[in-house]
């Protein structure tokens, strides 16, 4: 059909949504057609009860029929009474449910938005609403037409609805003044908002590409980005380089702002010596001469860390222990036996300031750990044990008999003032020993540092072959690296431990060996060929649905799916669809983005919330949800949450989880696809890190090459940094 089609109609149901780019597959009802109408295309957080003016085509799709396919749309209130029901009852209005929608209407009509929105107290008419509900009701369709209306203005520029609310939420009735003024403003304050997005507001309002804050902005964006994949700062080569391509300007165009924001302090430069570290090198094409580009919390987290550790390390140790007899003392207090490494650890520990102590699964750091913390005891030390996610600090706290707190906690933030805990308001104690380090990046170190007063012991554990932390920085390394700190290095692998093939292949993968693959009824590691990822995907849930919880009596809530990506047939956003079908049927709870979130849905916290005191990875379950006030509440670890509808893009589903995002959980089995699919991502401590998630079970579902591949693949120290630098030779 040649031209452009015009479709009128009433969302009855969402089919699809990918929170990601806006694109829904939709049911509606239009005027002349019998059953319900197919469309696709990219409509963000359109309701049910939404009427909608559609621009676009028909197209015959081979697999699912007759769509119509959306190239534009307008969103108007509702004109018929069975329009304004499913409007109403979709809970976009605070205080308005189904069941209440339905009343308002039978007893309002096609007058019923009318009534809303200028006599709101008739209401009270309706049975069981009072007074309370009524102004809920009543603040809510304000709040609704006021987005409604910024909605039109910023629709009009290409800004998706579910940035339209944030926006309204961050300057309210100043929004579209803010957004005209400088919509790279946008990028700055408001999480979920990028420079793309910016830049595309930007672009429909007229903004010269060359102009200033289009230009600043993007620099900015394209650091951010390069700290998303772990750099703490980019080469000034690498910098105008990248940045010119993504802004489509001349280097030396951008030159001049970058220069300008050296001048503003909007960024801060160094100059690296040219043996600056093979990272660096790799990453930013680095020579002599070459500038250092940071952002500045990048930067002082960084240099403070290195000047922390040195000034740590060489402070006097505020409890001292006594040598003498130490490790007979040390193995009657425990009840274990600790070889010589284990026992050199413990005296290294009791003998410095700063002190790593690494290996592999299985090696005894936990027993060796356990021993450091009775030696101090026993010297009547006061010792503060912490790790960095809820999970690892339940672990230290059941394997030492103490309280472990997570690092957020232990420093207690508290929003907007952020860290209670610091130089001012230091730790009080002898020895902190922090577990699971490897996780832990520059800024968090920093933060950590400034709190520990230079009396303290500082005991680092962790297991540097695991992937590095999600957040820029690869502290753990570059502390070993730097060999200013004694490291003591765990590698034998103790009896009980060779019997677990988890633990075994774990060691093979890490020396860059093919993992044992043969299966076996009394193992507990096992291989399931699949070449084709839908047949992953069926495999994996029948593993978790039915056949390990009947084998192993474990409900499939401790079932643990761990993937490589989040994208993809076999990547943790399909698999998150397939997985809460089979486990969690149902049509009922709250929708946000592409995500229905239902009582008894497994969910993971995306971004730290110093509010609600939860923090990027904690995982929970879904207790309530209520349709009516657009709230749910998540239990995590024990710990009830509270979110309002808008705050559930922090939240994802976690039935499968990347293995990025499990650093630090152990779960009783783990099934885990490693698939060709995931090619861009496989690399040896990603596969290393998955396995070791692992606490009894853990099963591969994929293919041997996929496996070998992962196993080849070594990236671990491909990242910007310069902390060993600042350590190297100074300490």
């Amino acid at each position: 059909m040649s031209g452009t089609d015009r479709l009128r109609c009433v969302v009855e149901r969402i089919t699809y949504r990918n929170d990601e780019n806006g694109y829904a597959v939709i049911k509606c009802r239009a005027k002349g057609f019998s059953d319900l109408v197919t469309v696709v295309g990219i409509m963000p957080d359109v309701y049910v009860g939404t009427v909608l003016t559609l621009g676009g085509r028909w197209k015959i799709d081979s697999k699912y029929g007759r769509q119509f396919s959306m190239e534009t749309f307008e969103e108007t209130l509702p004109a018929t009474v069975y329009g304004m029901e499913k409007y109403l009852g979709s809970g976009l209005i605070k205080g308005i449910g189904p069941a209440y929608a339905k009343r308002i209407v039978n007893l309002f009509g096609d007058k019923t938005l009318e009534v809303i929105e200028e006599n709101p107290e008739r209401l009270l008419e309706v049975d069981g609403i009072g007074k309370r509900r009524v102004e809920r009701i009543a603040s809510s369709w304000q709040e609704q037409k006021e987005i409604r209306n910024i909605m039109v203005f910023l629709q009009s520029h290409d800004v998706s609805t579910s940035h339209a609310t944030k926006i309204f939420k961050t300057y309210g009735s100043d929004s579209i003044r803010v957004v005209e003024a400088n919509p790279y403003r946008l990028a700055d304050d408001i999480w979920g908002i990028g420079f793309k997005t910016a830049d595309t507001i930007a672009e429909k309002l007229g903004f010269d590409k060359e102009k200033y804050v289009r230009l600043r902005s993007g620099i900015l964006y394209t650091l951010n980005r390069l700290a998303d994949e772990g750099h703490c700062y980019a080469t000034r080569g690498q910098l105008l380089q990248t940045g010119a391509g993504l802004l489509g300007v001349e280097e030396n165009v951008l030159s001049m702002t970058l220069d300008e924001m050296v001048r503003a302090k909007d960024v801060i430069t160094e100059e690296m010596r040219s043996d600056a570290g093979s990272s660096a090198a790799d990453a930013g094409g680095s020579a002599a001469g070459e500038r250092a580009i940071y952002l500045p919390p990048f930067y002082f987290a960084e240099a403070g860390t290195a000047k922390r550790l040195r000034s740590l390390y060489a402070a006097p140790a505020g409890i001292r222990v006594r040598e003498e007899g130490l490790a007979k003392r040390t193995a009657r207090r425990t009840g274990m036996q600790y070889d010589e490494v284990q026992m050199r650890a413990i005296l290294t520990a009791v003998r410095s300031k700063i002190m790593v102590l690494t290996g592999g699964p299985g090696t005894g750091k936990t027993t060796t750990t356990q021993g450091i913390i009775a030696a101090f005891r026993e010297a009547g030390a006061k010792i503060l044990l912490a790790a960095p996610t809820g999970r690892a600090a339940k672990r230290l706290s059941e394997a030492s008999g103490m309280e472990a707190k997570t690092i957020h906690r232990l420093l207690e933030v508290k929003p907007p003032q952020g860290y209670q805990k610091n130089e001012e308001n230091p730790l009080e104690g002898d020895v902190l020993i922090v577990d699971e380090c490897s996780m832990i990046d520059i800024m968090l170190m920093y933060n950590l540092l400034k709190a520990v007063p230079d009396s303290m012991t500082l005991i680092l554990v962790g297991d540097v072959d695991q992937l590095p932390s999600v957040g820029a920085g690869n502290v753990l390394r570059d502390i070993i690296g730097s060999g200013c700190f004694p490291v003591v290095t765990l590698t034998r692998i103790f009896r009980q431990a060779m019997n677990s093939r988890i633990i075994m292949n774990a060691h093979r993968i890490n020396a860059g060996q093919m993992p044992d693959l043969s299966n076996g009824r009394t193992s507990d590691f096992f291989f399931m060929q699949r070449e084709d990822g839908e047949e992953a995907v069926k495999t994996i849930i029948d593993l978790v649905q039915n056949k390990l919880p009947r084998y192993y009596r474990t409900p499939p809530g401790e079932i643990q799916v761990l993937t490589p990506m989040q994208r993809g047939v076999v990547g943790a956003e399909n698999l998150n669809q397939q997985l809460q079908q089979a486990l969690n049927p149902g049509t009922e709870g709250l929708r946000r983005g592409g995500y229905l979130f239902k009582v008894r849905d497994k969910v993971m916290q995306i971004r730290n919330n110093y509010d609600k005191e939860v923090f990027n990875g904690d995982i929970g379950e879904i207790v309530s949800a209520d349709r009516e006030e657009r709230t749910l509440t998540v239990e995590f670890d024990g710990r009830r949450v509270p979110y309002e509808v808008s705050e559930l893009d922090e939240l994802v589903l976690a039935y499968a989880a990347t293995i990025h995002k499990s650093q630090g959980s152990e779960y009783p089995i783990v099934v885990m696809p490693v698939t060709m699919n995931h090619y861009i991502m496989l690399q040896r401590n990603l596969l290393y890190t998955g396995i070791t998630r692992a606490k009894k079970i853990l099963v591969i579902v994929g293919t041997r090459k996929a496996v070998a591949c992962a196993v080849r693949t070594v990236k671990a120290g491909e990242r910007n940094t310069r902390l060993m630098e600042r350590l190297g030779g100074r300490c």
